[in-house]
């Protein structure tokens, strides 16, 4: 019997298309709109889980905690191989 945790875990995303990317870009918008780094503060916010590193100008902040950080990171990876 092998040792669970030698086993590759399989990691099943939903093949269905979220609202991940209309909220991300509505996020992303909103803090340049305010002169912050949305880079750094999308950064921040995903490392922390602290929604304070985004603003509440346009509700971002309210948008951004609808979804799980899983799903903010999966569309960063899906929009960066995208066009490998």
């Amino acid at each position: 019997m092998s040792n669970p945790t030698e086993q590759t875990m399989m990691f099943k995303v939903a093949t269905e298309e979220s609202d991940a990317a209309v909220i991300i870009n509505t996020v992303y918008e909103a803090l340049k709109e305010k002169g912050y780094n949305p880079i750094n503060q999308l950064v921040g916010y995903l490392i922390s889980g602290d929604p304070s590193y985004i603003t509440s100008y346009k509700n971002a902040r309210m948008l951004i905690r609808k979804l799980e950080r899983d799903e903010i990171l999966e569309e960063f990876v899906r929009a960066y191989l995208k066009d490998k």
